[in-house]
């Protein structure tokens, strides 16, 4: 959904602030463990490594607790966490999915097959609804950074292959493999962005009523509550007046 950054925002203004920021900084941390694990532990090196640190830092994760998480991949005591992907179904046929990091496949397949089946949804074979979205790079800005025109010209020329801007801010999404590259030519002209990452982007969204809305807002909101849980995608579309009501 246009929704899922949306709808991201939408709960960190709701929930308690220092809950909520105390649960982002542990899967940013998480992340940022796995990539250094992965690859090499410095971010010039490693691209996914980078995106994992850009993105904590739009979060205004502590440098102290970023660097902590990277060297306690390179010190080799950091937990093994599995990346697994989910697919699945919420209700009106919406397609799902959801990225996990987790030190228990069983647990955190069990509750999230629970969070589908108690939505009215189901989970579905790995592969069975990802050929409904590709897999880019998206670089977010703050709108003031920057006019949608100058945005427009600086992403074209690093390589981006398309630019959303609105009140809201500029979105640049890129092919996957040029997501530091993007990110880093448009970093050194605006400044640090809001976030860089790997995101599955819906190829088409399905517009749902407000009360399949709800079901599915309420879904995305619990997975997105699991700490095994980085992100969830969806390829649905609610009302304003719907998404005005869950803001509160």
């Amino acid at each position: 959904m246009a929704g899922h950054s949306q709808f991201k925002n939408i709960m960190h203004k709701k929930g308690k602030q220092d809950a909520i920021r105390s649960k982002i900084f542990s899967k940013l941390a998480r992340e940022i463990t796995v990539a250094a694990k992965l690859g090499m532990p410095d971010p010039a090196m490693n691209p996914r490594l980078r995106a994992a640190v850009l993105a904590a830092r739009a979060e205004n994760m502590p440098k102290d607790n970023i660097e902590r998480a990277i060297k306690k991949a390179a010190g080799g005591d950091a937990e093994t966490y599995d990346e697994i992907r989910y697919e699945g179904y919420g209700p009106g046929g919406v397609a799902l999915i959801v990225e996990a990091l987790t030190d228990n496949r069983n647990r955190t397949a069990s509750d999230v097959r629970s969070y589908f089946t108690k939505a009215g949804g189901n989970l579905a074979e790995t592969g069975a609804v990802s050929f409904m979205f590709d897999r880019v790079g998206q670089v977010e800005f703050e709108a003031e950074v920057a006019d949608a025109d100058a945005m427009l010209d600086a992403a074209i020329e690093a390589g981006a292959d398309d630019v959303s801007s609105s009140e809201n801010g500029h979105e640049i999404i890129c092919a996957q493999g040029a997501l530091a590259e993007v990110a880093t030519a448009l970093e050194a002209r605006f400044g640090a962005p809001r976030a860089a990452r790997l995101v599955w982007r819906p190829q088409n969204t399905i517009a749902v009523d407000d009360e399949t809305g709800e079901k599915l807002l309420r879904l995305v909101g619990v997975l997105d509550d699991h700490d095994d849980v980085q992100n969830v995608y969806a390829n649905f579309e609610v009302s304003d007046a719907l998404m005005a009501k869950v803001a509160g």
